[in-house]
């Protein structure tokens, strides 16, 4: 059967049966994603080197999962041997699309641990065929591809879960607590920071050309690599995490890590979108290629009984935000995954937040890391007051195969995981043309730069993968 017919047929059936609960796998049949509860989830990896490998694993260590296929564009290299020596026998691809065509009928759901422009074409083929979607954060690279992605996982009714991890730990039910309790309320500003050494290039904010091609290596499918991007030469700087550093491929520090820092703050009061977001400093500008230091003032409205509210963000090892007195010593937490290429480096300041409040103020890591009011004196003034919370029932890799199963809601599907992946959007398009842009959040345009406003559609996708912006 043709691919796109396939698609075609296969969405249209899970559409029919949309409506329908939780039902035997048997009955319902495979290829519509539904799991029965007695099952164990039949679990795709597309990207199992490097952060996808990790993904994998960590999907795998909950015993809810299946592994039924593998796919990597790169089968072979170092960093894929791990996972393939885990599952030897599982079926191996290296195009995605050929997975679907040969495997769909036995697969619930897809894990999505590639680079950051590849996310979209991967999830929405697997959602237009009825599967669950787990995707590494941010969800997509630009504003539109994200809300194509919000909207297929509502119209086809399936699971999704976005890889913010600490969204699913302490720090997650800790501020719903605190916010449900009136403890966190009346917010006007939140530093965001991540200062480590953790960049990706040295390249000159001079250069005025991509950097040469290179041979490609005999394990990767280059082609596939690329997916909707336009193309370019295959190069050593443009794979295994360097991609992230530029604008082409990525979405710098404030798509790597902004997720797991001010994911909370976003749901928890209501921040949605902004209606301004302005590049107070960017260092080493240029067209190709994220700033060594950013600092991006993003503005968000009332709403509701909750007052106008700021977000800083700052990045780079010495562009470090301002301390309130009493703030103490940084907030680390332990379980943060390291980079590919070694130790998270923290030369004076670990990534995290400030929270300012008209009365409190507060200040906590990343990922799962909880808040705690500064300064310590207040601390103590507030500890008979704050409200107990819950331990997590699942982690999130846990959270999402139970979703699957019917048995939970993930805590970061796509319609919540959306907006705060479009605020990245919008503050990359701000660090990629160093302009202040005004944003009417209703209509959802640009209104004071033509250009950028084009961006948030960016540009037509390679010959040959423009089909995924029509699922």
């Amino acid at each position: 059967m043709r691919r796109r017919n396939f698609i075609k047929q296969t969405a249209s059936a899970a559409a029919a049966f949309a409506s329908y609960s939780i039902i035997p796998a048997s009955v319902l049949g495979k290829s519509f994603g539904r799991v029965a509860p007695s099952d164990k989830v039949n679990l795709a990896c597309c990207g199992i080197g490097n952060r996808g490998g990790s993904i994998t694993q960590s999907l795998h260590k909950t015993g809810l999962a299946n592994i039924v296929a593998l796919c990597d564009v790169d089968m072979g290299a170092p960093h894929t041997l791990e996972v393939l020596k885990m599952f030897p026998d599982v079926p191996r691809f290296q195009d995605f699309r050929e997975m679907f065509d040969k495997m769909g009928n036995k697969i619930d759901a897809v894990s999505v641990g590639t680079p950051d422009f590849s996310h979209f074409p991967i999830s929405m083929l697997a959602m237009s065929l009825g599967k669950h979607v787990y995707s590494e954060k941010p969800m997509a690279r630009t504003f539109n591809e994200v809300q194509l992605m919000m909207n297929a996982a509502k119209k086809y009714h399936v699971v999704t879960q976005m890889g913010n991890q600490g969204h699913s730990e302490a720090n997650y039910f800790q501020f719903k607590a605190w916010k449900e309790a009136g403890i966190i309320k009346d917010v006007t500003a939140i530093t965001a920071h991540m200062n480590g050494g953790r960049r990706w290039h040295k390249f000159d904010p001079a250069m005025t050309k991509y950097p040469d091609g290179e041979p490609i290596p005999k394990t990767l499918d280059w082609d596939t690599w690329l997916g909707t991007a336009h193309h370019h030469d295959y190069q050593k700087d443009f794979v295994n995490g360097q991609w992230r550093c530029w604008y082409e491929f990525g979405m710098g520090a404030l798509g790597d890590w902004g997720a797991h820092i001010i994911d909370t703050a976003h749901q928890f009061l209501d921040l949605g979108l902004p209606y301004e977001i302005d590049p107070v400093k960017l260092e080493g500008h240029n067209p190709f290629f994220f700033p060594m230091a950013s600092t991006l003032a993003f503005k968000f409205p009332a709403r509701g009984d909750m007052p106008p509210c700021v977000i800083t963000w700052y990045d780079g090892v010495k562009n470090l935000p301002p301390l309130p007195e009493g703030y103490g010593s940084a907030v680390v937490d332990p379980n943060i995954p390291p980079p590919s290429d070694g130790k998270l480096q923290i030369d004076k300041l670990s990534p995290g937040k400030i929270i300012y409040s008209k009365e409190l103020t507060f200040k906590g890591g990343s990922h799962a890391s909880t808040l705690t009011i500064i300064p310590e004196k207040k601390a103590k003034e507030m500890q008979s007051k704050l409200p107990a919370y819950p331990e997590t029932p699942s982690n999130h890799f846990k959270n999402f195969l139970l979703s699957c199963k019917g048995e939970e809601k993930c805590r970061s599907s796509f319609d919540i995981a959306g907006p705060l992946s479009q605020v990245f959007n919008l503050g990359v398009l701000a660090q990629r043309l160093n302009a202040k842009l005004i944003f009417d959040r209703d209509k959802k345009e640009i209104t004071n730069n033509p250009l950028a406003n084009q961006l948030l559609v960016g540009a037509p996708p390679r010959k040959g993968w423009e089909e995924y912006y029509t699922l």
